[in-house]
Order: structure tokens, then C-alpha cells, then sequence
């Protein structure tokens, strides 16, 4: 974060605005954490601000302060159009392209108002006027937490935005194991617990949440999951089927993927997970060292991410991108087995 960018930032924010805040399609802990806590951040300013998700995000996120006025453009899109056309500043948290907005993106690259961009993703795109990029940031939430404080406002940090600050820091540093997790994630941390953020509630109102139909999602994919000690990967699959068996509500396989690095010797864990609403097959990939999954996802899946965190997507059928993926190992076996 430059002087500058900070300096034409508290300049574009120092008489109230129209406000829109717009996390990632299908948020997550990091994006809703960093969109509300910075909603009431600015709100506290004087701001009329409002956060827009692009679709629903799961229920397990349900709970953090401010989610009941929260706005999901998927359920109706004329009037987060009109939201989108009134902003006079446009805040985009946890994504760098207009694209990964999903439907929302056609109207957003026509809106007229100043785009704010925080993100830690690499490559970020050139469509915000004022750009906050820091891929070596273990979160957004870290991000908002530096941008607050770089305005002055640490003081102003409620036990709301506490909560939802450490939210997204905790789940996107794997509960602080992840290799982005420093010193100053934890002293940050520290500093949202003495500011209200309930660490043992928050745990267990993110990953205790379980239900029967679930458990049984769990005990399918652990059921289909493929060891491949060559490559030192492990891979789970997920049919559409499978999914409805089970009941599957978004959200409910999160953190699935995570099981295959639990093996010993494995370093690179993969779910495929089958959408036919979206006719696409939806890819996780995780990893442990110097494997960098976002380079494989780029370069093979139509995806991106981080160098141990990444998504990606694929148009063919479950079956033929798994095979497609088991023919690209081999060309990956060194760097998996260095």
C-alpha cells in the first residue's frame, strides 16, 4: 500500500457516498469477512454503503454481522443493477477481474463510479482507478485490516468487524497453517481478539456445522478418493448424483479437498466436484511445498489462485477431466517427487 494510494483513497472517501461492496461469485469466509467488516467500517464514516454478492454463499457464513442486510444480485438483478448505476465508489474485495463476478460483470464494466480494488491474488486486472494487490497476503481480511488502520481507523474497529476480519483471516490461512500465515497475521489476530472477535465461537460457527446428510457427503467422497503415491497426489470425485443423495447445500463441501494432504507423502490433492446447472465440473486444488497449484490451474484447468490454494473449472464430462488430469501428472512427476 503506497502513501499515494492511501492518500487518494481517504480523498474519494472524505464526504459520505453511495457505496456498493462486491465480494467474488460463491463467497467465501475471506470475501464476506472483508466486504461486511469494511461495510461497517465505512458506514461508521458516515458512508451509505452495502455489500452485493454476485450469488447465495453458505450457510456457515450466515451468522456474521451484517449478513441480514447483505444483497444477492442473482435473486434480483434489476435492482442490484440500479445499485451498480447509483454507486459513486465501487469496492471490489477478494478478486482482481471484473469477470469472476459472474453475472454481475456486464453491468460493472459499464458502471460510472471510482472502482476500489483490495485483493491478494496475483495478476490483478486494470480496471480500478485505486488498486491494493499484495499476493503475498495470506487474506483480504489482513488487507482491509492494514487499509483501516492506514486511514486511522484502528480505534474505530468494533467487536462486528472484529469478528469478521478474523473469519476470513482463519479461513484462508487453514486456521494459521498455511505457509502465508507471518508473525504479523498473528499480531493482527491478536489485536481483533482484544477488539471482540470470539476466536473459540468463530471456530466453531465456521467448522462445526455438520449435519447427517453431510457426514454422508464426507464419507462418498473419502469413499471415491484415488492415492496415486508416484505422483504423491490424491484426488476425490463427486458426481451430480451423489451430490443430490446426499442432499448437497452449497457449502457442504468445503474443506474436503483438504483430506487428501492429510495422507502421509502427499503433497497435491485434487476434488472434482460435477455442476450440471453450470454444465461445468468444478476443480480444488491443494498443496503442500513449492508445487504451485495456481501455475497447474492456469495453465491446464482455466482456473488461478494461490501457490497451495487454487480453483479451476473444466466443460467436459467428470469422467474425461479426470482422465484428462491423470494424463498430466507425468509431466509433473519431478516437481512432485523433488
Amino acid at each position: 500500500m503506497t502513501k499515494a494510494d492511501i492518500a487518494s483513497l481517504s480523498e474519494l472517501l472524505a464526504d459520505p457516498k453511495k457505496i456498493l461492496i462486491i465480494p467474488h461469485k460463491n463467497p467465501d469466509g475471506d470475501a464476506m469477512g472483508s466486504t461486511l467488516a469494511l461495510c461497517h467500517y465505512l458506514r461508521g464514516q458516515g458512508h451509505k454503503a452495502r455489500v452485493m454478492a454476485p450469488n447465495e454463499y453458505p450457510k456457515f457464513l450466515k451468522w456474521l454481522p451484517g449478513n441480514d442486510q447483505v444483497l444477492v444480485y442473482d435473486r434480483n438483478p434489476e435492482a442490484g443493477n440500479r445499485y451498480i448505476r447509483e454507486a459513486a465508489v465501487i469496492f471490489t474485495l477478494d478478486f482482481n477481474d471484473l469477470d469472476r463476478a459472474h453475472t454481475m460483470s456486464p453491468m460493472l464494466k459499464e458502471a460510472t463510479g471510482t472502482f476500489v480494488m483490495v485483493d491478494h491474488h496475483e495478476e490483478p486486472k486494470d480496471y480500478a482507478q485505486i488498486t491494493f494487490s499484495d499476493p503475498k497476503k495470506g487474506s483480504t481480511c489482513e488487507m482491509v485490516y492494514d487499509l483501516i488502520c492506514a486511514l486511522g481507523g484502528q480505534a474505530r474497529i468494533t467487536s462486528d468487524m472484529a469478528q469478521c476480519l478474523y473469519t476470513g483471516i482463519m479461513t484462508d490461512s487453514g486456521s494459521f497453517r498455511f505457509p502465508s500465515t507471518t508473525g504479523t497475521t498473528h499480531r493482527i489476530v491478536a489485536d481483533l481478539i482484544d477488539r471482540g472477535a470470539d476466536n473459540s465461537a468463530i471456530h466453531q460457527r465456521i467448522y462445526d456445522t455438520n449435519n447427517p446428510s453431510r457426514l454422508q457427503l464426507l464419507g462418498k467422497a473419502l469413499n471415491n478418493m484415488v492415492i496415486l503415491p508416484e505422483f504423491r497426489t490424491a484426488y476425490i470425485t463427486l458426481s451430480q448424483e451423489e451430490l443430490d443423495s446426499a442432499n448437497y447445500k452449497k457449502g457442504d463441501t468445503e474443506g474436503f479437498v483438504n483430506y487428501g494432504l492429510s495422507l502421509k507423502n502427499i503433497i497435491f490433492a485434487v476434488i472434482f466436484i460435477e455442476n450440471t446447472e453450470e454444465g461445468i465440473i468444478k476443480i480444488s486444488f491443494r498443496s503442500q511445498g513449492d508445487f504451485e497449484v495456481n501455475q497447474f490451474s492456469k495453465h491446464h484447468f482455466s482456473g488461478g489462485g494461490h501457490m497451495n490454494a487454487a480453483g479451476g473449472r473444466s466443460s467436459a464430462s467428470l469422467e474425461d477431466t479426470v482422465s484428462r488430469f491423470l494424463d498430466l501428472l507425468p509431466q509433473y512427476q519431478d516437481k512432485l517427487n523433488a
